[in-house]
């Protein structure tokens, strides 16, 4: 799972959330609560971007008791398979070669909105030399 810091701010009686790993990454809420639901949503459409854009994603650095914000764990081994993709230089036509199946598949695998499963995120991260490892704990 992809925890990131986050800095909440008063703004005027709207919280601010801004992400020092991801500066372009801006959102508010009116509330605390819709603010942090609006965090994730703003990773999220970033990160799209920079997909799009074939920028790496930055991993996120120790909170130092800052606030976090944590993704989902598909969005994080999403992200995982396209930043593996980058540094092994594997294009989506190579990986979809690998796999054996389509390139529109490929680009449902990448899609940070798309409900992919987790054997198909496996699989990808097997023909990246990757493994992909869980663990449960108690929630905060």
């Amino acid at each position: 799972m992809l925890i990131y810091p986050v800095k909440l701010q008063d703004d005027e009686g709207t919280t601010l959330v801004t992400f020092p790993d991801v500066p372009e990454a801006i959102t508010y809420g009116d509330t605390e609560p819709e603010a942090r639901k609006h965090a994730v949503d703003a990773l999220e459409a970033i990160f799209m971007a920079y997909i799009e854009d074939k920028r790496p994603i930055p991993m996120p650095s120790q909170p130092r008791g800052r606030s976090t914000i944590a993704l989902p764990g598909l969005v994080g081994a999403k992200i995982a398979i396209y930043n593996a993709m980058l540094t092994k230089r594997v294009s989506k036509t190579d990986l979809a070669e690998r796999l054996n199946c389509h390139l529109p598949q490929i680009d449902r695998l990448l899609d940070l909105y798309h409900a992919s499963r987790f054997d198909q995120i496996e699989r990808a991260l097997a023909a990246l030399g990757l493994a992909l490892h869980m663990d449960v704990r108690k929630a905060a």
